[in-house]
């Protein structure tokens, strides 16, 4: 009979930390999006400053700063995380557009204001990186509990649902084209 009893008790233990160690690993990976959202917002919050500061120095693309705009609007408004993050990549792709477009207004790059945001909106994009990095591992890890015994007995019973990857898109996983054509090197 007291055999029984700790094989009870045992099998109890076993269940609790299962559970426990289920819902902490959520948790972390709801954490980690939560980061990316901050970083996120951080990023829309330094943009109306950003299209400011450009539109101060003359006749800047303004297609451009429109899309940008547009852009922000649909991070911000966003329901799932996954439509979040593709209108992120498309405003990342926008700023970066900005930022090497700038080359061409040496009053611009000179300004203050420009290179402070600049600076700001690299770490920012910086920390979105990390952040991604951070919650496709934290991901994993919780997605491996789902399927490994015997915590996927557990994760069946109680309903636990895999989380998702944030994924490169297919159009930006080629090689870059680098092309020096006649300056510098040798010339």
């Amino acid at each position: 009979m007291p055999v029984v009893f700790i094989v009870l008790i045992v099998l109890i233990l076993v269940g609790i930390a299962g559970y426990n160690g289920l819902v902490k690993s959520r948790m972390y990976t709801e954490e980690a999006w939560s980061q990316i959202d901050v970083q996120l917002k951080r990023r829309n919050d330094l943009i109306p400053n950003l299209i400011e500061t450009v539109k101060g120095y003359g006749h800047y693309e303004q297609e451009t700063l429109e899309k940008v705009t547009q852009l922000r609007s649909q991070v911000a408004s966003a329901n799932s995380p996954t439509d979040k993050m593709e209108a992120s990549d498309a405003l990342g792709k926008q700023l970066s557009t900005i930022m090497l477009t700038a080359e061409a207004y040496p009053d611009l790059k000179a300004s203050a204001n420009y290179s402070k945001l600049q600076e700001e909106l690299t770490n920012t994009e910086n920390k979105i990186a990390y952040s991604r990095q951070l919650f496709n591992s934290t991901t994993a890890s919780y997605n491996a509990k789902l399927q490994t015994f015997p915590t996927n007995l557990f994760a069946k019973f109680f309903g636990f649902q895999p989380s998702f990857f944030l994924t490169i898109p297919e159009e930006e996983k080629g090689v870059p084209k680098v092309d020096f054509g006649s300056h510098g090197l040798g010339d």
